[in-house]
């Protein structure tokens, strides 16, 4: 593909035309921090925008910059300014703000005719690159914010549902769905995409214990795909397209317009938080221990309890639990013997909340004011845990890999992420191969997340970058030893770990090629660690 720079990247002109076809809604993309440098530099707004850059904030509303930074990449940090370097990068040069499938249709013809990139870019939540690429025509879906409340009859499901634009995020959707007296499958964070890479990598969040991954929700699609057609994806149209979707991975098989998602009456949500610290190790890592001991009985005896446990070799944070259509006694119950188990290590909690919320928009809010880990300056991993590493002979050997992880000397801001999720075949109601979930998921107790904090928060070096990225890699696999033929949550991995196919997409992948293949022949549509990204594309050496 070309490049700027080279004889046949698109002239001014050829931009200029385009814009006019998409009625004017071609944005020519500036640096982000281009107002902390040379003759651009306004104090103020750099200030501010220093201070933010460590947080989603300043990406949610741009059409190409992404949270991550790695793909920042340290281009035009605001911290190096005013007299550093600020250039795009890997961010595209242009982007459409997308208002409808005609624009995206308008993108795809250029891009193909053209023979450059085209990325697709929502909210910049990407940990893979998968929304950046130099010189690229970016799609920017961030403004498709309709929703829509439905009685959904079809063959294979009737019942409410919400239909939402792909720049809905999860708390807009929460939101529309509560004024209509429901609620729905989402992530934990509120900035992130539904119809984005998080449901179609998956998609785990607060009450996938209860109803099942976001994938689990998917009625149906409108797409437009590689080739300008746009159409509906369901279980009864175009199945196989339907079926690669639904956790097969985002921006690689059509660009999602809108997607419709099962809906569940609202009520009573019950939540609970919890800090300590460790204050003695024995007795605090012998906690950890307990807290994954006691989600095996939760498992069976709660099937529809989740909850998010950050930790490090300080702090244990109960971020926050979700317990649906339960009564703040009902959720004591749940986790009434870890607290004696906390009682017997004589550890003492900092803190203890808990709170039941008339729906579950109103839990989400409560709990998630203040995160145990803010910003978005980790370099991050993950393994699904399956419940036979939790039982009693094997239990202590990954206690024993985490802790050698977190209390490595070099490793003293390694972060952990302890998320259960009871997905299942039985209890969600699916059946196995229903869609393309990675089928880990299906036997996984929890999902263990474990990243690096960069430091200086948002302005650390690239070398520090691209050492966390190796070192984060080598911890996945010492779980894989301890897991074999288990497998990642694709949303949360890394974009350069050398077994991505089978531990992205496992048994999935060879369907998922062959679908790629039949919807998009001639590779338009990157994504790294995507399914058939190694067919077409080569990465040069600058990556």
């Amino acid at each position: 593909r070309y490049l700027p720079g080279d004889r046949g990247y698109p002239t001014t002109a050829d931009w200029d035309r385009l814009n006019r076809t998409v009625g004017g809604r071609l944005v020519k993309v500036v640096p982000l921090a281009q107002i902390c440098f040379g003759s651009n530099v306004n104090d103020a707004a750099c200030a501010v925008l220093r201070e933010q850059w460590g947080s989603v904030d300043p990406f949610l509303p741009d059409p190409v910059h992404v949270m991550s930074p790695y793909w920042l990449n340290n281009s035009c940090n605001p911290s190096l300014g005013p007299t550093g370097s600020c250039t795009l990068g890997n961010m595209a040069p242009y982007a459409i703000r997308v208002t409808g499938a005609s624009d995206v249709i308008a993108g795809i013809q250029f891009a193909s005719a053209k023979n450059i990139r085209l990325t697709i870019k929502n909210t910049g939540h990407d940990y893979l690159g998968r929304s950046t690429g130099e010189g690229s025509l970016a799609l920017w879906m961030h403004n498709l914010k309709d929703t829509a409340a439905l009685d959904y009859k079809s063959s294979y499901y009737k019942g409410p549902a919400l239909k939402v634009g792909a720049g809905i995020q999860v708390l807009e959707a929460y939101k529309a769905a509560k004024d209509h007296g429901l609620r729905v499958v989402g992530g934990a964070c509120p900035t992130v995409g539904l119809a984005g890479g998080w449901l179609t990598g998956g998609g785990q969040g607060p009450l996938t214990s209860k109803y099942g991954l976001g994938a689990d929700q998917a009625l149906e699609y409108e797409v437009v795909t590689a080739v300008g057609r746009r159409l509906v994806a369901s279980p009864t149209q175009n199945s196989d397209l339907y079926w690669a979707l639904s956790g097969g991975g985002a921006g690689n098989y059509a660009v999602v317009l809108s997607i419709t998602v099962k809906a569940y009456r609202d009520g009573p949500v019950a939540g609970y938080s919890m800090l300590f610290t460790n204050t003695n190790p024995e007795s605090y890592w012998a906690a950890i221990k307990a807290w994954i001991q006691r989600l095996v009985e939760i498992d069976i005896k709660y099937p529809t309890f989740n909850s998010a446990v950050t930790f490090t070799n300080e702090f244990f944070s109960l971020d926050f639990a979700t317990l649906a259509d339960a009564t703040e006694s009902e959720i004591e119950t749940v986790l009434a013997p870890f607290l004696s188990d906390l009682q017997r290590l004589q550890i003492t909690p900092l803190r203890t909340d808990r709170h039941v919320s008339p729906t579950y928009y109103d839990h989400y809010q409560y709990f998630t004011t203040n995160p145990s880990v803010n910003g978005t300056s980790l370099t991050v991993s993950n393994r699904l845990i399956p419940r036979s590493l939790a039982q009693p002979d094997r239990l202590p050997t990954l206690i024993d890999t985490i802790r050698g992880i977190a209390t490595t000397g070099s490793n003293n801001s390694a972060v952990f992420v302890i998320i259960n999720n009871n997905v299942t075949h039985a209890h969600v109601g699916n059946r196995p191969g229903a869609n393309a979930v990675l089928p880990a998921w299906r036997d996984s107790l929890f999902l263990l997340n474990f990243g690096l904090q960069l430091l200086p928060e948002g302005n650390a070096p690239w070398s520090q970058i691209r050492e966390h990225q190796v070192l984060v890699n080598s911890w996945l696999d010492a779980f894989r030893r301890l897991t074999p033929g288990g497998g990642s949550y694709l949303n949360e991995g890394t974009f350069d770990y050398p077994a991505w196919k089978t531990e992205y997409y496992g048994a999935n992948y060879g369907r998922l090629a062959a679908i790629k293949a039949k919807y998009d022949p001639e590779y338009l549509f990157f994504a790294n660690a995507a399914v058939g990204s190694d067919v077409a594309w080569r990465a040069g050496p600058d990556g």
